[in-house]
């Protein structure tokens, strides 16, 4: 595939993962990109997962023909892109491998070489001529490893994002969903504990003239680039993506279950754009933890477990705060039948949390759901619209 005259996509796709990076499921697969870029000096632009070593190599060659890679572009060194480095240097002996300094200590510890007597180290600013094409260092550090480049070619104008932009799900299967809803799980689940850094690599691409991103996973992006890079500006400054309420809940004999489902009609029947309903216990975590930063409001609803949240609530609420979870109004649903805490425990979580707004209302539950119970969760909606 071309993705211009010069640059080429060497990449593969994934369809056997069920699981990435050991937790986040995949319906659609994977894919691993790498380009070849094809000028008087030819380079190679990452490498992808060792399970598709020989069909790399053989992407690679179809495009080059005769001629020979004089770099090894290496921008990021999770196995992923990096596992074929050794592959791909001991086929191509004269190659030069280009990257950071912490990116040849990481070489090191993954694979035994840091290439001494063949690399060059690049970092902020660095420049390499290709010929027509000359490519620019951009330090993207903690985005989301700390030896990360992005590399801007100043020909083409491509950004070659790294895990920016990335996305799950393979490229030769259509995602009925678009990009962003992907792209959303996967950003704040790999990369939205590091919302400031990706603020950082934002306002260094505002002075860049980029017509394509092509980032290590997910699609070229091609058009309409105004689009993603505002949503990247939303989700890294942990703003507002979408108007309406998030309703998390974790449920044991059914009574909070039912609280929560009355919120959610209440809350429709007021006007609410969208009320997103999740049982902690039967969805996605990570599909929920998406649906948390894409709303302003959120409603966390647990019974009272060994006087403290149910497990299941807990463990969400630390996939939130342990990635800096901000901006945002919450209100809480707590059920217990003689000594109902779990309120308190959960607005305990987020006592280091920035700009973290609760509701005046908390709807305590003690068992069943009762008259009294429907009268706060009324006030509850009024005070989240």
């Amino acid at each position: 595939m071309k993705v211009t005259k010069d640059i080429q996509y060497v990449g593969v796709n994934d369809h056997d993962i069920d699981l990435f990076e050991g937790q986040f499921e995949l319906e659609r697969g994977m894919a691993y990109n790498s380009y070849v870029i094809l000028d008087e000096k030819i380079a190679v632009m990452d490498s992808v997962d060792v399970n598709f070593s020989k069909e790399w190599l053989s992407n690679i060659k179809e495009v080059l023909g005769s001629k020979k890679p004089d770099y090894l572009i290496v921008q990021h060194m999770e196995p992923d892109h990096s596992a074929n480095i050794t592959l791909l240097t001991s086929e191509y002996p004269d190659m030069v491998v280009v990257s950071s300094m912490q990116a040849f200590t990481m070489m090191k510890q993954f694979y035994g070489n840091d290439y001494a007597d063949r690399r060059m180290v690049v970092k902020e600013g660095s420049t390499l001529e290709l010929g027509k094409h000359t490519l620019q260092f951009i330090g993207a550090p903690m985005v989301h490893w700390p030896e990360v480049l992005m590399t801007y070619d100043t020909c083409d104008k491509v950004l070659f994002s790294a895990d920016g932009f990335g996305k799950f799900g393979a490229n030769d299967i259509e995602d009925p969903e678009g990009w962003a809803c992907e792209a959303r799980r996967y950003y704040f689940g790999i990369v939205g504990k590091y919302g400031v850094q990706v603020q950082n690599v934002l306002k260094k691409a505002s002075n860049l003239d980029i017509s394509i991103i092509a980032p290590l996973h997910g699609p070229v992006l091609d058009e309409n680039l105004g689009y993603y890079l505002d949503l990247y500006n939303t989700w890294s400054s942990y703003g507002v993506e979408s108007e309406g309420v998030m309703i998390a809940y974790s449920s044991v004999y059914g009574h909070t279950q039912e609280a929560c489902k009355e919120l959610k009609r209440v809350l429709e029947e007021k006007g609410c754009p969208k009320v997103a309903l999740n049982d902690l216990a039967r969805e996605d975590m990570h599909e929920t933890i998406e649906d948390a930063f894409r709303y302003g409001k959120i409603v966390l609803a647990s019974v009272t477990y060994n006087a403290t949240m149910f497990p299941h609530m807990k463990t969400f609420i630390d996939n939130l705060t342990e990635r800096n979870y901000q901006n945002r109004t919450i209100g809480f649903i707590e059920n217990g039948s003689w000594a109902p805490t779990a309120a308190k425990a959960m607005k305990k979580e987020f006592e280091n949390s920035k700009n973290i707004s609760f509701t005046n209302t908390t709807v305590t539950i003690r068992g069943a759901m009762n008259e009294a119970n429907k009268a706060q969760i009324e006030a509850l909606a009024d005070e989240l619209l």
